[in-house]
């Protein structure tokens, strides 16, 4: 390529935040430059939350201002005055107008995104080079290194060989290190309930209100997207280093200590109870993991927070984060293809509108569209979970967390959905599928005593659907888990009903099916 205005073009991707990324490291000021693009594809190729759409792009514009205030110079695409149709359409404008010599590109989070500037490089016969992405504790090398030939990998294995290597909650000589208190899990402790009493006070976030940069933003995403779900009103997100940074002091001075025993806990009306509101600020780069794990373990060490608390926080981080990343990498694109239940049901239409007459999905999708967050359980044992009895197609109920979540890119939020939570991968990901009646959902939170359902009911009017339901999936899927080692137990409940009573259940699970492929319970 002749007469190139830059040497090289390093590309800074939304999720990428990170100044001392893998592609920023040797940049020369004076002969390189940053490519940044807002382009529209990647707030609509699945329909976002309006707040996702904001943080993702306000903490892009704080970055660029901060990159120029280094004297970096920034070729930067903005939506509301390039309007570039996609990365790849952006990329492809910047190597006509800058020529450089290489593009350089810390890995993507997704495998749509790596194919299409790929691609763009390749057609624009310009080297690419892509760096690993050392924001992570474990580079998807180890992790391959860590899983080749074990008959499945296992998250628990996998956080005990990182908690080894990394020498994290672990005490005594090198060679035989123990974990600190001698248990390497600590999850029996946390998984209490609140009782009818509420879980009080709660410490409330740190908030971050928009700023002259997020307040410009409203006004373009509201214009420019005025169909994407979800409301802006709430939105307090840190969307710097710093403020990333404030938030996780805020947590580990205020709410880490209640975290542990709480962190499956749920209640109306407390959208984040004792969580640390941080994940958002991790998956965009504004935050290294050691970081937080560091913070968590200081204020164990120092007395400010008990070891469970601690261990449970950073199990999730250290290991469950780290894993599904792996998990990601390692499947490939064809993971998201996975349908092991052979499940074909359409998304129910409430999931995008919040309104139905189930209090628990009511309470959790209305927070979901309100602050664009809702916490582990709530995903699991509540959305998935009625998505996983209902029989949804994985690749629907997939696309809605990826769309409604602040904090979701697909590395993380695909072998989360499609594997714990639909075990639509048949049990690479988690060993057992993860199923209950509406009795977990009462006994962990105050749901259902504003629901016209009755958790304990099967059959009838007032049965609640997630119980009916589960002896449904129960019975449908008898033959592929009644002899599973950690599930045999549920079976063989199943196997004590009897058949009256079941054909009525069976019924009773296609009339709802019916009711809510034509839009009811909305």
């Amino acid at each position: 390529m002749t007469n190139p205005i830059c040497r090289h073009l390093v590309l800074v991707l939304g999720d990428q935040l990170d100044a001392g990324a893998a592609a920023l490291r040797d940049l020369d000021p004076a002969r390189d430059r940053v490519w940044m693009c807002e382009a529209v594809e990647e707030s609509t190729h699945v329909p976002s939350h309006k707040a996702r759409i904001l943080l993702f792009l306000s903490a892009m514009r704080h970055f660029r201002d901060a990159l120029e205030g280094k004297g970096i110079r920034v070729h930067y695409r903005a939506l509301d005055v390039e309007a570039d149709p996609s990365l790849a359409a952006g990329l492809a404008t910047a190597i006509r107008m800058l020529r450089p010599e290489r593009l350089i590109l810390t890995e993507p989070g997704e495998h749509r995104v790596l194919a299409a500037l790929r691609g763009v490089a390749e057609a624009g016969a310009v080297p690419l080079e892509i760096r690993p992405d050392d924001h992570f504790i474990c580079s998807r090398e180890a992790f391959d290194r860590w899983a080749v030939g074990r008959k499945g990998p296992r998250l628990e294995h996998f956080y005990r060989h990182l908690r080894k290597r990394e020498g994290i909650l672990m005490e005594g000589p090198e060679d035989a290190a123990q974990p600190v208190g001698e248990r390497w899990n600590l999850d029996q402790e946390n998984r209490k309930a609140f009782g009818r009493q509420g879980p009080g006070m709660v410490p409330a976030p740190i908030g971050f209100p928009p700023d002259a940069i997020t307040r410009d933003l409203i006004v373009i995403i509201e214009r420019r997207f005025p169909n994407a779900p979800g409301s802006l009103e709430r939105f307090d997100w840190p969307v710097t280093a710093a403020q990333a940074h404030e938030a996780l002091e805020d947590f580990t001075r205020n709410r880490l200590a209640a975290f542990g025993p709480w962190q499956d806990a749920m209640w109306t009306g407390e959208p984040y109870l004792y969580h640390a509101r941080i994940s958002a600020a991790l998956n965009l780069k504004l935050l290294d993991p050691r970081t937080a794990i560091d913070a968590a373990i200081a204020a164990f060490e120092a007395n400010r927070a008990p070891l469970a608390s601690v261990e449970g926080f950073v199990r999730q981080i250290l290991g469950w984060r780290e894993y599904v990343r792996g998990i990601y990498w390692r499947e490939g694109p064809v993971y998201l293809e996975s349908n092991a239940l052979e499940a074909h049901s359409s998304l129910p239409r409430f999931y995008w509108t919040g309104k139905t007459d189930y209090a628990c999905l009511e309470a959790s999708i209305a927070q979901v569209l309100e602050y664009g967050y809702g916490h582990h359980i709530q995903r699991l044992m509540v959305t998935g979970l009625f998505a996983l009895l209902l029989g949804v197609e994985p690749r629907e109920i997939h696309a809605w967390y990826l769309a409604m979540f602040v904090d979701a890119i697909e590395w993380v939020e695909a072998p989360n959905v499609i594997g714990m939570s639909q075990f639509a991968d048949g049990g690479l990901l988690a060993s057992k599928p993860y199923v209950a009646t509406g009795q977990y959902i009462n006994r962990m939170s105050n749901y259902c005593r504003h629901c016209r359902y009755d958790p304990k009911e099967s059959l009838g009017d007032s049965a609640c659907p997630f119980t009916t339901l589960y002896w449904d999936f129960l019975d449908r899927h008898r033959n592929r888990f009644a002899n599973h080692p950690r599930t045999a137990l549920q079976w063989r409940n199943l196997a004590r009903m009897g058949p009256e009573r079941l054909a009525a259940i069976r019924r009773q699970a296609e009339t709802l099916r019916a009711d809510l492929a034509t839009g009811g319970s909305g």
